[in-house]
């Protein structure tokens, strides 16, 4: 049989304890909770970016967070990335409806650079039966600049490491980025993480000058990660959110980091100079739970290649891959329809 590069990148992350098609779920980021808000441009954002929603008014939002795991079992506390799917609506929802999605995880790199490379690390890191590393060898796999396999959280029987682990050992590229997952924790709160949209994605400004730029998401109470001595807890991000909520809103500041000449714009995986410019484009404010957890949070179909002018795709292989994924992966969960409209 013959796939696509979508629906290949889409069935290589499946993993054997994750949702069957016949569960209708996300095969990764599988468990989350969808939020509504508004979205305001700062003054300065227009010039950098004529998209309609950088040019001044109000838009409203939803968002949804979630866990990176593509497994059945919901484990808030475990060390996992985080993800922020965020829709901005520039027209009435509907079927005709003019919107542009940004997701963006609480990694600030990715894994690979290609689509051959992350298919070769999905296969290599395939879940596993945990098998603990010993103390001894932690200091070994350190003292030979090695990243150390970490300890199983309780319950948990697949490892989702090891592979990784040694894919790393092997690929320079991907040692920042898995070392991370494995060290990165939980947050206390899904308001209190910062989010990276990983990608480059060209800019236009009012001018016309056109630049390369990565964008993230930060929570303006800061950000804050869950103590990893305190005993593990599950099922506590979506009621933490939705208390957090109940109390007032929730908002983060849209940063845009502008790129050099020697930057790499079509590596994902490279990280930029920390001395770039960075422009605040605007804050987004979230102010209740979604009522409808179904239609705007679990059907909703999220897409980083929904862009709208003034905003294009650049050369980033993953970037390009990732709309076909993501389509693959909406049609197996009968997700809603993700129309591709421009302004």
């Amino acid at each position: 049989m013959s796939f696509s590069v979508g629906e290949q990148l889409f069935e290589s992350v499946k993993r054997p304890d994750g949702p069957t098609p016949e569960d209708k779920l996300r095969p990764v980021h599988t468990y989350g909770i969808g939020a509504y808000g508004v979205f305001k441009a700062s003054t300065v954002a227009k010039n950098f970016c004529n998209a309609l929603h950088f040019r001044g008014p109000q838009i409203p939002v939803t968002v949804r967070f979630s866990n990176g795991l593509g497994c059945m079992a919901q484990h808030d506390s475990w060390s996992d990335p985080r993800g922020m799917a965020t829709r901005f609506y520039l027209s009435e929802k509907g079927e005709n409806e003019i919107a542009t999605d940004l997701i963006a995880m609480t990694l600030p790199e990715y894994f690979t650079p290609t689509v051959d490379t992350f298919l070769a690390f999905a296969e290599m890191a395939k879940p596993t039966p945990y098998r603990r590393e010993s103390a001894w060898r932690k200091i070994w796999d350190l003292l030979n600049l090695k990243i150390p396999q970490p300890d199983p959280n309780p319950g948990e029987i697949i490892s989702p490491y090891e592979g990784a682990m040694a894919f790393a050992g092997l690929n320079d590229f991907s040692k920042y980025s898995i070392y991370q997952v494995s060290m990165i924790g939980a947050p206390v709160s899904y308001a209190r993480a910062a989010y990276h949209a990983v990608h480059t994605f060209i800019v236009t400004g009012q001018d016309g000058t056109r630049r390369w730029v990565r964008f993230a998401w930060t929570p303006t109470v800061g950000v804050l990660p869950r103590d990893q001595n305190e005993k593990p807890q599950d099922h506590y991000l979506a009621h933490e959110l939705r208390d957090r909520l109940s109390k007032g809103a929730v908002e983060f500041c849209l940063m845009m980091v502008i790129g050099e000449v020697g930057d790499d714009f079509a590596d994902s995986s490279r990280p930029w100079g920390s001395q770039r410019q960075r422009v605040n484009m605007g804050t987004l404010t979230l102010q209740t739970v979604a009522d409808d957890q179904i239609t705007d949070c679990e059907r909703l179909s999220f897409n980083p290649m929904r862009l709208i002018d003034g905003i294009e795709a650049s050369d980033d292989p993953l970037l390009l891959a990732r709309l076909q994924t993501y389509e693959a992966s909406r049609t197996a969960r009968d997700g809603a329809s993700c129309p591709f409209s421009r302004s």
